[in-house]
């Protein structure tokens, strides 16, 4: 037996699920322009679009479309102008398509991704990005790009451990600290203290403080405009 409901167009539709939700005293609601789906035994589906946003505890995930499945919407699958915000840990998100595990509390973002941690003034991109709310480890693969202060990294594969503010990178990893840059093949970056550790193949180019001073100041004479000095009168006692 399967039971089909739909809300009227440009009708906001909200459901508030606490009893029996995974994660116990997990609240979930969501809301959006336009909702369809089917209660057939095994698959359960709930289709929002328009305007569709879904609140899972202290995740916020809002998109074009977003589709519900599995008991108690398990699964949530989000695509167009995917934009959420873990609000306890200030972790905002943007993708194409994100998808999220409420069981065990997973997301999954896929196409041009962006992590921002607020908190600790990081924003990293990549084409696939996992992110681990229980454990607070992301994953980033192809095209890894990670900002913070005067620190860039990049690489093709990186693993972000937010308690321990430590990042590995591998896969052509390079690391750029102010001038300075940093070639191996897996580089470990504290993110604390900017402290870069590095393993095979190291390389790198380090410039010097004072020869940096050096070159800046030659630069800031070479641009200063010449003066023209002024004859100075010459006395003659007579």
């Amino acid at each position: 037996m399967s039971i089909k409901f739909a809300a009227p167009v440009l009708v906001t539709a909200a459901l508030i699920l606490s009893a029996g939700s995974p994660a116990g005293a997990d609240t979930f609601s969501f809301k959006a322009d336009r909702m369809s789906g089917g209660r057939a035994a095994g698959k359960e589906i709930t289709m929002l679009t328009g305007n569709a946003e879904v609140r899972s505890d202290n995740l916020v995930l809002k998109a074009n479309r977003i589709e519900l499945q599995g008991d108690d919407n398990q699964f949530v699958d989000c695509s167009g102008d995917v934009w959420g915000m873990e609000e306890e840990k200030n972790i905002l998100f943007q993708t194409d398509r994100l998808r999220y595990d409420r069981k065990l509390k997973i997301a999954r973002l896929e196409g041009n991704s962006t992590l921002e941690d607020k908190e600790n003034e990081i924003v990293a991109k990549g084409r696939f990005i996992e992110y681990d709310d229980q454990n607070e480890i992301t994953v980033f693969q192809i095209s890894v790009r990670l900002f913070k202060d005067e620190l860039v990294c990049r690489s093709e594969y990186a693993v972000y451990r937010r308690q321990a503010k430590l990042l590995d990178l591998s896969g052509f990893p390079v690391v750029f600290k102010k001038s300075d840059e940093f070639r191996a093949d897996r580089i470990r970056v504290d993110l604390d203290t900017d402290d870069v550790t590095m393993e095979g193949s190291v390389s790198g180019s380090i410039k010097e403080k004072e020869k940096e001073e050096e070159e800046e100041e030659a630069k800031t004479e070479e641009s200063a405009p010449e003066l023209e000095s002024e004859p100075v009168p010459i006395l003659v006692e007579e």
